[in-house]
């Protein structure tokens, strides 16, 4: 008796004794049955504890010591002496019309928290795909109120038949709000319609996007607009690599593949070099003056974005600008008439702490539930795995 005791508790069976346990083909085979017990009629409220048959029902559990399980149960159908009904047991671990245990549709659905596949999850509890699935599908994320700052981005997901969806978070908790299907401007304006208190959002994080500064405005026209720090940057190191690509293209092929091989270098901080670095991007301006007036273009815009306030980012940019026009490079004259366009939301960036930082993380942990699962056409599912890790 005291063995059975710890046979139970070490497997978490309750109302239920083991009649005893095998090993058949690498699978763990219990043999329980349950504590006979007084049931109540479905049908007219009839206590009773008669029994009509038993049946012997195998239901699938979490994996133990390494080894798939299956329960077989021997069930017992009661008959109601009043009105002759036939009803099964209650089984405290087994959920009606299913044939497996409570823990492992709580296993399923508490191992789909990592950003492993449906298919990996499926085959480590020794259920099929489509049933791992149709436990997930139970799962659903919904957001009732928007917070006070909003960032937006969208990522290619593949889902749903469209090539971008996009994505709503909360910069300021770091939480993920809701994954939308796609991009298109009208979608996104009739999702943000449903909510009536879209005052309360005082601040909206975007990436330069027309559309998306577009729709703020209209939307949260109390709410300040910010230029995410990460994507202003990236115009100036687009036009210095254009300037770059442009003059390697001018030389010889060893000279060409030297150059391309040493961009890392060239994009580094002067401060951050050793003395070889230095010596080899030293050796790479006194070969162009586009480039050199480029790297020097490029390292001025890093003073300008460590400024520590929105009055000395304003004053930096100005000379910044009075640079870029004394310079004859076409990139960078392009990239200040995009400075000039959103020089508001970029010195926003400056006065209030939140960028597109915790967004653009989310959506590199997207690329992993994607990859794991080699894509997944399913829009639903996606939206609600993807909110499942980062719940």
């Amino acid at each position: 008796m005291l063995n059975t005791n710890y046979t139970e508790k070490l497997l978490g069976f309750k109302d239920a004794f083991i009649k005893s346990v095998e090993r058949q083909d690498k699978k763990l085979c219990i043999y329980l049955e349950m504590y006979q017990r007084i049931h109540k009629c479905p049908r007219c409220g009839e206590r009773t504890s008669k029994v009509h048959d038993y049946r012997i029902q195998p239901i699938k559990d979490v994996p133990s010591f390494g080894e798939m399980t299956v329960i077989y149960l021997r069930k017992r159908r009661h008959v109601c002496p009043m009105c002759n009904k036939k009803f099964y047991e209650e089984v405290s671990f087994l959920p009606k019309y299913y044939r497996m245990t409570s823990r492992l549709i709580a296993y399923v659905i508490n191992s789909l928290k990592n950003v492993g596949s449906i298919k990996s999850v499926a085959s480590t509890a020794n259920i099929s795909q489509p049933t791992a699935a149709r436990i997930f599908d139970h799962i659903g994320y919904f957001n009732k109120e928007l917070p006070r700052a909003l960032s937006i981005d969208e990522f290619r997901g593949n889902a749903g038949g469209e090539k971008f969806q996009c994505i709503v978070t909360d910069p300021e908790n770091k939480r993920v709000l809701d994954i939308l299907p796609n991009r298109k401007t009208e979608d996104l304006s009739g999702y943000f319609l449903k909510y009536k208190e879209r005052k309360k959002v005082q601040y909206f994080v975007i990436d330069m996007s027309g559309p998306y500064r577009n729709l703020a405005k209209s939307l949260f026209p109390h709410a300040k607009i910010i230029a995410d720090k990460y994507h202003v940057v990236r115009q100036v190191i687009w036009a210095f690599e254009n300037v770059r690509k442009e003059e390697q293209s001018k030389f010889h092929d060893a000279r060409r593949k030297y150059f391309k091989r040493s961009r890392k270098v060239l994009l580094k901080k002067p401060e951050t070099l050793s003395p070889e670095e230095a010596a080899q991007v030293s050796a790479m301006l006194n070969a162009s003056e586009r480039l050199r007036q480029a790297y020097f273009m490029k390292n001025e815009f890093h003073k300008f974005m460590e400024c520590k306030n929105r009055e000395e980012a304003r004053k930096q940019l100005g000379i910044w600008y009075m640079m870029a026009v004394g310079y004859n490079l076409p990139e960078f004259q392009a990239c200040t008439k995009t400075f000039i366009n959103w020089q508001e939301e970029i010195l926003n960036s400056f006065e209030y702490p939140f960028t597109n930082g915790y967004t653009e993380g989310v959506n590199n942990k997207i690329k992993v539930i994607k990859r794991n699962a080699f894509g997944v056409r399913n829009f639903s599912r996606f939206r609600n795995h993807i909110l499942h890790v980062m719940s």
